[in-house]
């Protein structure tokens, strides 16, 4: 029996955790570690008590033809990052990790080269995350140093997207 290396194990637990995920365009699932044990999981969908687009059966940046990674403000979902963080307690996040999967729903395909938006960054940097590990296919994967994401803001060149 081969054994599933510890970083694939986290994105597996990543993807499982996305299928709980309302979202009609594309299922996230991320998961935070530290020190080897999980600390919390997030997916996406709207806040407690409101309907997700799943229940409505439309989502309105589908609906408006709004862009990947663009105003995300009319979303009505949460973002699987920072379900994972209001879920977890700041000191257990200090050094942690973060790990993400993420396929489109029409498709059932692994999104390739994703990465958090900006304002998904902005909360990771904040909760202290070290590392975030994102699935790119069944076994591979990118890691970014969250470190990178503060010297490189990409918010002082107004960039959009990600």
């Amino acid at each position: 029996m081969v054994r599933r290396d510890k970083i694939n194990y986290y994105l597996d637990l990543a993807d499982v955790v996305s299928q709980r995920g309302t979202c009609l365009r594309r299922r996230y699932g991320a998961v935070i570690v530290k020190n080897d044990e999980v600390i919390s999981t997030g997916y996406v969908g709207a806040p407690r008590g409101r309907k997700n687009c799943s229940d409505l059966g439309f989502c309105i940046r589908q609906k408006l033809n709004i862009p990947r990674g663009e105003r995300y403000e009319l979303c009505r979902s949460v973002h699987a990052e920072a379900n994972a963080i209001i879920s977890a307690p700041r000191d257990k996040m200090l050094g942690a990790s973060m790990y993400l999967a993420g396929r489109e729903v029409s498709t059932g395909e692994y999104i390739c080269k994703s990465n958090s938006c900006s304002m998904c960054k902005r909360m990771i940097i904040n909760a202290g995350i070290e590392k975030v590990y994102v699935r790119d296919t069944a076994d591979e994967y990118r890691v970014i140093n969250v470190q990178d994401w503060i010297e490189n803001d990409e918010s002082l060149e107004g960039q959009r997207g990600y």
